[in-house]
């Protein structure tokens, strides 16, 4: 049953809830600091990635008839870091959109999820407000991108504080699911 699983592991949407809360403190402690963190972060990560995919295709050439594929993936992902550095402002924007998009998928299925487990759970209002909150943040992106990445920041920020308060209140519903099920299953048939 899922929400056996989900009640088993409700310590996840804790620790999810507590290190989206800390995300957003920070983002509005130090925007100028986060928002230029998660732009060398990608760009690092872009980078690195495609230097290994660029070993990968390398390692294969012998094994391998596509093995240029992962060297052009990889120097895709190269190019990319090297442009993040040299334009971060473009791609804070791209990054921006990433997000958006992020948040609205993510959203959408915590929706679906929410709808999915209403029959099995009580407090599956949480996981849809989330996802609903999800999708809303998402828009607000793509609609209003020239507010500014400062704004955005604090969007981010905003919403990292409320979705991981959505998640500690699930995990708690989540928990007393967990006691409630054991309870259940602990009875002689």
């Amino acid at each position: 049953m899922a929400a056996d699983a989900l009640a088993r592991n409700w310590w996840l949407f804790v620790l999810r809830g507590v290190l989206a809360v800390l995300f957003g403190v920070v983002a509005f402690a130090w925007p100028n600091v986060t928002l230029v963190a998660l732009v060398l972060l990608f760009g690092a990560y872009a980078l690195v990635d495609g230097i290994l995919a660029v070993a990968a295709g390398i390692r294969k050439r012998e094994s391998e008839p596509r093995w240029w594929v992962l060297i052009l993936e990889g120097l895709a992902g190269v190019g990319l870091g090297i442009l993040t550095f040299i334009w971060p402002q473009n791609t804070a924007l791209v990054l921006l959109y990433l997000i958006a998009a992020w948040a609205i998928v993510t959203g959408i299925l915590e929706v679906s999820s929410a709808i999915r487990l209403r029959k099995e759970i009580q407090g599956e209002f949480w996981l849809a407000l989330g996802g609903i909150l999800s999708v809303g943040f998402g828009i607000l992106l793509i609609v209003f991108p020239g507010a500014g990445a400062l704004s955005v920041v604090w969007l981010i920020g905003a919403y990292a504080i409320v979705f991981g308060v959505v998640f500690l209140l699930l995990a708690l519903r989540l928990r007393g699911w967990k006691g409630a099920a054991k309870g259940v299953t602990s009875q002689p048939v």
